[in-house]
Parts: structure tokens; sequence; C-alpha cells
């Protein structure tokens, strides 16, 4: 059954690859022409204005990117990051080529002397999800892939691109180290052999990747065919996302785990060429956004959670990005307003008055909220949708964390504004 279901996979991938190829060049082509680099969720002409004042030496932007630079310049020293580095913790498969992760919330049951099956604890992490696993792996590979991208883009120095490059091509391309494009063995449940949709959300940081490769195409660290092969490397991770029951799942859920979904799925589908995919996920999130967001910009299937605050916001920002590719293919999901009443808007306009008085949230929330989730949700808010009360919001937040995170020089305003 596995040999057969490889077989079928694989020929979806090689048809959806030799029909999208040659159009994902010629739509990265013309929107490099037209707003500067071809990526997906930052904006194009933002990232070229940005790069313009940095080099301009504005004073404002100066501590965001000595912070980037900081931050990229570890990135280049640590090791290349790869799924292959399991030692101790090797997926069901036994190929330590396939991505394997624990579920977080997941604890030993005390009445059971093997703790044998989990048990659930809703926001609390278990230090074993992240020991010889994948979830940290891909997180922090994706993460600095993104970090060393934008050092290259605002100072020009060639060796971020470089080692940003040879990143990406120890995780995705080189036949020793290479990650087999499914989640499979995504936060499995220990005494629990089924598979998970749920798990889908760990390569969440995928979707900056795909933008951290648009950027890279300006450079010459990535040649044609590692670019090629890039692309059909996600295209087949794609026809896993539609195929399996995994994915199937996953698409169902209607909490932030729908949403992340739909957000990678319409990445990759743009990042391989396939836009009436890309056009379909896009637009089917205005329904979601109708079942996800109340009115008064309440949550629900959020506010069930025992960190409310952090998942309204974690969920706010996987809509943002669909509403930013939205904006790529004429689907305006920013200014969008539900039949009921929801929209992203007031999802975001909820969270604002909390931002430095968490601990007035009328909701559950155990442990506060990261300056840099809210920096995204607020300043991203700024730059979208043109309402100067956000710039009150995001002064809020500890001055130390708006100067110098990396939000600055990703979603400036026309203003130029900090």
């Amino acid at each position: 059954m596995r040999v057969r279901w490889k077989l079928r996979l694989a020929c979806v991938a090689v048809g959806l690859t030799a029909a999208i190829m040659a159009h994902a060049q010629r739509v990265a082509s013309s929107r490099m022409e037209a707003s500067g680099p071809a990526t997906l969720m930052l904006r194009g002409d933002v990232l070229v204005n940005v790069r313009r004042r940095v080099l301009a030496g504005d004073a404002n932007l100066r501590p965001a990117v000595a912070q980037l630079r900081r931050d990229a310049d570890k990135a280049v020293a640590a090791p290349l990051l790869a799924v292959t580095d399991k030692r101790t913790m090797i997926p069901p498969s036994n190929d330590p080529h396939d991505y394997y992760s624990l579920s977080p919330y997941w604890w030993p049951d005390p009445s059971k002397p093997d703790g044998l099956p989990y048990i659930r604890r809703d926001g609390v992490t278990n230090p074993e999800s992240k020991r010889d696993l994948d979830a940290p792996r891909i997180t922090t590979m994706s993460d600095r892939v993104m970090t060393m991208t934008l050092a290259w883009w605002y100072t020009g120095e060639a060796k971020y691109a470089e080692r940003a490059a040879t990143q990406l091509r120890t995780w995705f391309l080189d036949s020793a180290t290479r990650m087999t494009p499914h989640l499979r063995y995504a936060q499995l449940v220990r005494g629990n052999d089924k598979e998970r949709g749920s798990g889908i959300i760990d390569s969440r940081g995928l979707l900056d990747v795909v933008d951290a490769i648009a950027l890279l195409e300006q450079s010459a660290v990535l040649p044609d065919g590692d670019r090629r092969a890039l692309r059909v490397w996600f295209a087949s991770y794609l026809a896993w996302l539609q195929t399996s029951p995994n994915g199937q799942t996953e698409r169902a859920a209607k909490n932030n785990h729908g949403s992340w979904f739909a957000a990678q799925t319409a990445a990759f589908a743009l990042f391989a060429g396939d836009t009436v995919l890309a056009r379909t996920v896009v637009s089917d999130a205005r329904a979601r956004i109708g079942w996800q967001v109340q009115a008064d910009g309440r949550q629900p299937l959020e506010l069930e959670r025992t960190k409310s605050l952090h998942y309204s916001a974690f969920n706010v920002l996987a809509l943002s990005r669909l509403a930013e590719m939205g904006r790529y293919l004429g689907i305006d999901l920013w200014s969008y307003q539900a039949p009921t009443g929801g929209s992203i808007a007031a999802a975001i306009d909820r969270m604002a008055p909390f931002v430095d008085r968490q601990q007035e949230w009328p909701d559950t929330q155990i442990e506060p909220v990261r300056s840099d989730y809210l920096l995204e949700v607020f300043r991203k808010a700024r730059m979208a949708l043109g309402d100067t009360k956000y710039d009150a919001v995001i002064a809020r937040l500890p001055k130390v964390d708006t100067a110098k995170d990396v939000s600055l020089l990703l979603f400036a305003t026309t203003t130029g504004r900090p």
C-alpha cells in the first residue's frame, strides 16, 4: 500500500510540475517588472522602498537593521539543519528523511503504568516534543532562511544569501539530507498509532521560505536548476496536502489549523504556479472569516483555548497571510465583512485594548503573549488598512521591541512612519 501511495503521489506531482513550471517563471518575471521581488505575502514594493530608506541611512530603521544583522550572523555561524539530523527519534517508517514530530500538548497519563496513551493538557508544552524531533528544526530552519535572506536584501552582503541558499539545498534538495515532501508523521501521539492531519500546522514556517526564495531569486545564489527543483519539491508537497487523508482532515478544521492549512495551500500553489487553486482557496477564506469571527471581533473557537489571546492573534496572522495573497489575486479580504458582521479588522480591534493589559483579557490566557506576535498583527494592520489608530496601539508595546523588531522592515507604511 505504501509503495502504491508513493507512486500515485509521484504521478500527481510530476503532472503538476510539467504543467506549471513555465507558467511559474512567467508569473515571477512579470511580477518582478511590475512591483519588485515576486514575494507572495510580503509586499515587493514595500521591501524595495524600505531598502532605499535603509541605504539612505534612515535613523528610524537602524536599530532593526542592526538586530537583523546580529541574528543573521548567528544564523550564518550555526550548523546547517536537516530533517535527517534525527539520532534517537526515528519515524514509524524508519526513514530519517521522513518528517517526525510529537504533538506538544500531550503528556503521559499518570494513571497508567507506562503512561500510554498520552493525554492532552492544552497550552502546556511537553518538553519531549522539542527533543531530537523535526518540529523545532523546521521552525528554526525557516526562521534562519528568512533572517539571512532579509539581511542580504537590506545590507547587500553576499554571505547571507549564500548561506541561506546552502540551507535550502540541504533541507529540500540534497539527496543525502532532503526532506520527503509529506507530513504523515507530524504531531503523533504516543500510544495512538493514527496519523494526524493537525500536524500539518508544523510546516507553516515554509510560508516564509517561499517568500525568501522569491527574494533570493534576485541574487545569483540560486541557479535555474535549484529554482526548478525547489518548485518541484513544493509541487509535490502541495499534491500530498491536496490528496492525503491528513490534508483533507486539516482542510476541514474550523479553527486556526484550517486557516494555516489554507494559507499554506494558497502560497504553495502560487509558488508552484497553480493560480486557479490559489484563487479558490483565497476566495473560500471569506466563508472562513464568517464562521470564525463574530461582529464584535471575538473568535469563539480560539477563545476555547487556555491561551486564547495567543491563539486569537495566531489565527489573525494566518488570515492576514491569506489577505496579502488575496491582493495579488484581486480578492479583497482585508476589507471583507461577513454577512454576520465578522471581519479581519474586527478580530484585530478586539485584541487592541489588551496589548499592554493582557492580565485584563476577559478569557483564559495562561502565559503572556510574545510581543513579536502582536507587533506583526498591528504593523500589518496599519500597513494594510491604512488606519492611524494602530500607531497608538503599537506605541503601547515595549519600545525596546518596537524599535528593533524585524516587522518594522517588512510592514512599513508609505508615509515612512516607524
